[in-house]
């Protein structure tokens, strides 16, 4: 299953970038690899309707992009990253921590201007993303229960109540800012705002209002040639 998401995604940045290549006289494409640190956290409602009192845990994200020229000082951005996310809540009794890994596809529209030596970046656009490992971690006084995350769109009645289940599908939108030197290497700060609610259908608990989103900052080194 990974390996078909693999190819997918490849084969299409390749067809989006000879698109434009084909449309665009005289443009240059050019190829980043980039990565950095996630400060992530799990937003929404509990199952009684309440806020959410998660508190932010590190992870981290690495990928490839590809820079596609569309009009003078704009460019279309698709990549494929490497990303991971979570959250980690702290009880009176009980510690939970949950580290997700997602695959993204982030599809970003990109202003560069001219400032210096290298350029000032601007950019924003939506991004596809899908679940492929996680861990849950409870611990309380001496004891830690660690388990894998299931992921899945629906929790049926039967199904264990020690296993914690998120939808695999997310998307939601990037924004982030930076600066590009003419050499190549770049630096720039990243927002993301998931905008689909990753828990699952679970009719264990038919009558909650759970939502959870994810959400979080990042800082990224890449080069871009």
């Amino acid at each position: 299953m990974k390996t078909k998401i693999y190819s997918f995604t490849l084969l299409f940045l390749l067809a989006i970038s000879q698109t434009f290549a084909q449309g665009t006289e005289n443009s240059k494409i050019s190829f980043g690899i980039l990565g950095g640190l996630n400060m992530q956290n799990l937003n929404g409602k509990d199952m009684d309707g309440d806020k959410l009192e998660n508190d932010m845990i590190v992870g981290y994200h690495v990928g490839v992009n590809v820079q596609i020229p569309v009009a003078p000082e704009f460019y279309f951005q698709p990549g494929l990253m490497l990303s991971t996310k979570g959250a980690e809540n702290k009880g009176d009794l009980l510690t939970s921590t949950y580290k997700l890994s997602y695959i993204e596809l982030p599809l970003n529209f990109v202003y560069k201007a001219l400032l210096g030596n290298g350029y000032f970046m601007l950019g924003f656009g939506p991004y596809l993303a899908y679940g492929i490992g996680g861990k849950a971690t409870i611990k309380g006084g001496p004891a830690t229960l660690e388990s894998d995350i299931e992921f899945q769109s629906e929790v049926e009645s039967g199904d264990p109540l020690t296993t914690t289940y998120f939808k695999p599908f997310d998307a939601g939108a990037n924004l982030f800012f930076g600066y590009e030197l003419s050499a190549g290497l770049f630096l720039q700060l990243n927002a993301q705002l998931g905008m689909l609610d990753i828990n699952p259908d679970d009719k264990r608990f038919p009558d909650n209002d759970l939502s959870i989103k994810n959400t979080g900052y990042g800082l990224s080194v890449g080069y871009r040639f």
